[in-house]
Formats: C-alpha cells, sequence, structure tokens
C-alpha cells in the first residue's frame, strides 16, 4: 500500500496551478505538511487559498539548503513558464527560471536525505511539432525534429535532469507529467486569450489537430501523483481531437487565414493588443497540431480525464458567455475574407478579381 509523505515542498505556489496543487495537498488528511516556494509573494487572490500552507519565500537557484532543513519527503516542481512574455528579462530570463532552476532544484533533491518523492510537470510540448510527426505520441515517441519554440527546449532540457537524477537516486518515486494545453472554466493562459479574439489568426490551407487538458483535471492528477506512487512518464490529456477550425466554431470567433510566414507576426499584432501571448511553439502547434496516447496515464492512475471538446466547452461557457457570434454572422464574416484573399491573389497575378 502507498504511504503518502509527510512533508511536501511545492514550488511556483504565487500562481494559479501551484497554489490550487498545495491547496488540494493541505486538505488531504493523507498528507502531512504543505510547504510552498516561490520567490515572489502570492497575490491577494491566492491568498485563501494557500490558506493551509506554510509559505517560504526563496529562489530555486537557493534551494539546496531550504529542502534539507525542512526534511522534505517529496518535491513538486511547478515553476515552470511557457512563455517569455510571462516573465519579466524575456527569453533570457525565462530559460534561466525554467531550465537553471529546474536544474537548481534537482542538484538539491539529490542531496535531500528524507526525500522518497519526485513529481515533475512538463508538457506535450516535448515531442515538438513538424510535419514529421506520427499521428499519435506515445510516451516512448521521440521528437522527429529539434522544436523552434524556447519553451519545448526547455522542456525536453529539464526532462533530461530529471532522467539524470532517477539515474543517481534510484530511490525516489519520479513523476513526469507531460500536460497538453490547459483549458476549462479557470484557466487564463496565451491559448485561452488566443481563443477569445474576436478575430483568430490561423495558418491558410492547414487545420491543425488539438488536444487540451481541463485545468481541474490537471489538478487532480497531480494530487494523485503526491499521494500514490506513480513511477515512470504520462501523458495527460483529454481523449478526442478538436481540428482548430472546429475549436474557433465553438468559441464564435471569426478565423483569420494568414500565410504561415505570416502567423508569427499575426500573433505579434495580438500579443501588442493584449490578445495573447503566442510563440513559435503556439504557432508551430496550430500548424501541425499534436495528439497523444492517454491509456498509460488511464491504466496507472485510474483516472480519465473529461475529453478534449468537454473541456473546451467548459472554457467557452465559463469564460466567453456562449458564442460572440451568430452562426450566420460568421458564415458572413467567413466568405467575405475568403473574397478578400481571392481579389489579393488576382491582383499579385495581374488577374481581374
Amino acid at each position: 500500500m502507498t504511504e503518502s509523505p509527510g512533508t511536501v515542498v511545492v514550488t511556483g505556489v504565487s500562481r494559479f496551478v501551484g497554489a490550487h496543487v498545495a491547496a488540494r495537498l493541505a486538505a488531504d488528511p493523507r498528507i502531512g505538511q504543505v510547504i510552498g516556494l516561490d520567490p515572489t509573494d502570492p497575490p491577494a487572490a491566492l491568498a485563501d487559498t494557500l490558506s493551509g500552507v506554510e509559505l517560504v519565500r526563496v529562489d530555486l537557484r537557493s534551494a539546496g539548503a531550504v529542502l534539507a532543513d525542512l526534511g522534505a519527503e517529496a518535491v513538486v516542481h511547478l515553476a515552470i513558464t511557457s512563455s517569455p512574455d510571462a516573465i519579466q528579462g524575456g527569453r533570457g530570463a525565462m530559460k534561466e527560471h525554467n531550465v537553471i532552476g529546474a536544474m537548481q532544484l534537482l542538484a538539491a533533491a539529490q542531496q535531500a536525505p528524507k526525500l522518497r518523492k519526485l513529481v515533475m510537470r512538463s508538457s506535450t510540448a516535448a515531442y515538438g511539432a513538424s510535419f514529421r510527426d506520427p499521428g499519435v505520441f506515445t510516451e516512448d515517441t521521440e521528437p522527429r525534429e529539434v522544436p523552434r519554440g524556447g519553451f519545448a527546449r526547455d522542456i525536453l532540457d529539464i526532462e533530461g535532469y530529471v532522467r539524470g537524477f532517477r539515474r543517481r537516486r534510484p530511490d525516489v518515486v519520479a513523476t513526469v507529467l507531460r500536460f497538453a494545453p490547459f483549458i476549462g472554466s479557470r484557466a487564463d493562459t496565451s491559448l485561452t486569450r488566443y481563443f477569445s479574439q474576436p478575430f483568430v489568426p490561423t495558418v491558410f490551407g492547414r487545420d491543425a489537430r488539438l488536444q487540451f487538458v481541463h485545468v481541474d483535471d490537471a489538478l487532480e492528477v497531480m494530487h494523485r501523483a503526491v499521494a500514490e506512487d506513480h513511477p515512470g512518464t504520462y501523458n495527460v490529456a483529454g481523449e478526442g481531437v478538436l481540428a482548430l477550425s472546429q475549436a474557433i466554431r465553438r468559441a464564435g470567433r471569426v478565423p483569420v487565414p494568414v500565410p504561415e510566414p505570416g502567423l508569427a507576426g499575426a500573433m505579434a499584432i495580438a500579443r501588442a493588443m493584449g490578445l495573447g501571448q503566442n510563440g513559435l511553439d503556439q504557432v508551430d502547434l496550430f500548424v501541425h497540431g499534436r495528439v497523444v496516447d492517454t491509456s498509460r496515464l488511464i491504466r496507472e492512475f485510474g483516472f480519465t480525464p473529461r475529453s478534449t471538446a468537454a473541456a473546451f466547452d467548459d472554457f467557452i461557457q465559463a469564460h466567453l458567455g456562449g458564442a460572440l457570434v451568430s452562426p450566420e454572422r460568421l458564415a458572413v464574416a467567413e466568405r467575405s475574407i475568403l473574397d478578400t484573399i481571392r481579389r489579393v491573389r488576382a491582383a499579385r497575378q495581374g488577374e481581374p478579381a
């Protein structure tokens, strides 16, 4: 029978996911003490959520002595950021936060004498996104190409450090959770902001297959990974897929097809308008799509996340209050966009529209 850890250290508790994972663990009678590590104080909105969590303000690069002093039996590393816009200092600071922070934390965990469990938040971005991808990724699939996006490369580096940790500390149950993009009624991410735009840039001629995971289901999986023993690497996503065009229609938005080289520019405009923080990771996702197999998670955890479609519909109802654009108005807008594209093509070719 699995024995739940006494003292659990959770990183990244000044953000939604870290705060709610720590709170769930603190409310679990099987868990002893829950300590949240973060270099910044949590915002006021999370104060009540973290009422049962002991907070320690510390940078991960200085966490070595802290883990030993706290007598950590489990470490849950959630202090990972997916966008350079979400951290002061841009891409350089993001890489230092993600990669160097994880490396320092794992080095400290390796020296923690009481440690017997490590849970690491990862991402399906580890598989990359290219035209050479298989139809479905399993946990054993290697990326066909080195990802272009900084976040995906960070994830690959972090998982490499975890593999080294496993070799040096085989006595520790190490769990890596590769999450599909979060969505749902409480999610606020670059992806949800992307789908919240009235006019959504897409890649002309592409209709990527997408998977999401409801943020509440992600929290449940992280909770179980701590309270139970599930060594290994797991894909975490809702079953089924949504084509990008289907997702946009469900949200009642208007797709704006642009040539692939121009999509990054469209994303930059949206970012400047405060409508999204999409980088190359998500641009490639919207071009190629990504679908993962979750049978290992369902079998080993005994838990099935709600489907991708159900998770997306929950997001629509909570964030958007239903569709902004009626099907009739959507059809008119799409015809107008297509007519504009035809006129531009005809003008370039010197033909009458």
